[in-house]
């Protein structure tokens, strides 16, 4: 059963399909492992056994019926604990949640649910989703799975950690600015962001309600891919949903060809502050590209030199808006309520000690932006550069058929490194913010290992929105080229806890 745990979801599937194995023993399988390590990992924040055991008998019990299981019926889950799931804690990483029980699931977890999919529980995040590095949960950080000492990016480092510490073949992660891609480059894993509206937010709790958007994360592109069909799609609860077929994106990774293609190398995304092996790990990639039939193309895209600072305006002055709901009166924790205190100040003591210090921050930087007399000075300059970053996109995908970069500055920090920092901190997310400041599908896949300190080094690949099957197109060519020559960076080279 050792070797049950590093199977893909794609043999994991086929094999519950075929009676090979049992939904049970597969999940038993991934129990036991998080029982042996998310102790030192920390990658849950709450494992739910009996519900994910219920949840296997039933994939079982169906097969034995006769009836049809979908294509991933039977494959373990870790989902990050920003969907709501009825009946199980939801805290979004903070102490103004802890304990809550959703009364509903979110679409996404409902789902991933009637796919048969099986849930082990909910992973550890930066609080309200907000940081690049987990360190930000009120439950403490977690460890990457490479170096135990360093993060495992954020704000989703629960959902990768537990992938690259084989706890899941699969997990849910969501991304504002980065927090699918982030991790997923400094653990060795697949992440992947769906075009804005592709991957419904009803019942996932709001950062940034026109950034925030789940997506898959997986050990494989064709994994990822699998599990991106399942969750995507129109879904009438969500205003933002697009109404429109999900891009093919299963057959994109399973006939990936970068033959012919055009692309982007995007010039703003190299120099100072770019570890040497990072950019080292990132040539060499673009040489492949080039090697599999693509023509390489250097794109410039000048106002990605402002996402940043916009990024840190839009998302906080959001964030401030839709944290307004945690007023101690409705769910979560109630601090102060003896009988002698106002409202306000039941309110005003609840939010003192419910949020961590980086929501704090974010609330303060967010209201202040949308006070009056900063309105236009800040938030609606920021709206300005978005439209600036959206039409440098647009020319950009006029010349190529998808744009390249190395998804991170630098691989996995040491915990507690940047903790004063919040500056450094921020640069993290430098390459991944005009995707989401744009809405357009963007991927983070291993590339390999920076030779300096031997850890994972991330490849990211933007796509125009509703063309989330380059992404897959490409990354399948990449990923294959790549473990030809050197094997799967994590599933051949993976650290052992």
């Amino acid at each position: 059963m050792a070797d049950l745990i590093r199977f893909t979801a794609a043999e994991i599937a086929a094999k519950v399909a075929s009676g090979e194995l049992t939904a049970v023993e597969v999940t038993e399988a991934h129990l036991a492992r998080i029982e042996a390590v998310d102790e030192k990992v920390h990658a849950f924040l709450h494992v739910d056994r009996d519900g994910a055991l219920a949840q296997a008998r039933a994939v079982d019990e169906k097969r034995e019926r006769g009836e049809e299981l979908g294509p991933l019926a039977g494959v373990p889950l870790a989902l990050k604990d920003i969907f709501t799931t009825q009946g199980i804690p939801t805290t979004v990483g903070s102490k103004i949640l802890e304990g809550w029980l959703p009364p509903y699931d979110a679409t996404v977890t409902r789902r991933l649910r009637d796919a048969g999919v099986i849930v082990l529980g909910k992973t550890n995040m930066d609080e309200f989703a907000m940081g690049s590095s987990t360190e930000n949960s009120a439950y403490g950080p977690t460890g990457n799975p490479w170096d135990l000492t360093r993060i495992p990016g954020g704000s989703g480092g629960g959902s990768s950690a537990s992938l690259a510490s084989f706890q899941a073949p699969l997990a849910i992660g969501t991304d504002t600015g980065g927090s699918i891609r982030q991790p997923a480059a400094v653990t060795g894993t697949v992440g992947v962001k769906p075009t804005y509206g592709g991957v419904s937010r009803y019942g996932m709790v709001a950062f940034s309600s026109s950034l925030d958007q789940g997506g898959p994360c997986a050990r494989t592109v064709l994994d990822a891919a699998l599990l991106h069909e399942v969750i995507a799609g129109h879904d009438p609860l969500d205003s933002t949903s697009i109404d429109a077929p999900v891009p093919p994106v299963v057959e994109a990774a399973r006939n990936g060809s970068v033959q012919g293609m055009r692309i982007g190398v995007v010039k703003e995304f190299a120099g100072e502050g770019y570890q040497a092996g990072v950019m080292q790990r990132f040539n060499e990639s673009v040489e492949l590209l080039r090697e599999l039939g693509a023509e390489i193309v250097e794109i410039s895209c000048p106002s990605f030199d402002k996402a940043l600072a916009a990024y840190y305006l839009i998302a906080p002055s959001e964030c401030s808006s839709n944290l307004a709901r945690f007023d101690a009166m409705r769910y979560g924790l109630r601090v102060g309520d003896d009988g002698t205190r106002s409202a306000e100040d039941v309110t005003a003591l609840t939010r003192a000690e419910g949020f961590g210090a980086e929501v704090k921050r974010r609330i303060m930087l967010g209201t202040y932006a949308l006070s009056s007399g900063y309105y236009d000075a800040y938030y609606g300059s920021a709206q300005k550069v978005r439209t600036l970053i959206t039409r440098d996109f647009e020319k950009a995908f006029e010349q190529v058929d998808v744009l390249v970069s190395p998804t991170t500055p630098t691989t996995a920090f040491p915990i507690g490194e940047r903790a004063d920092d919040p500056m450094a901190m921020y640069l993290a997310d430098l390459c991944t913010i005009p995707a989401n400041l744009a809405g357009n599908a963007a991927m983070s896949l291993p590339c390999g290992l920076a030779p300096e300190d031997g850890l994972p080094v991330g490849l990211q690949i933007i796509a125009p929105a509703m063309a989330d099957d380059r992404l897959y197109r490409v990354g399948a060519a990449v990923e294959a080229a790549l473990t030809a020559k050197w094997g799967h960076p994590l599933l051949e080279e993976a650290p052992s806890l």
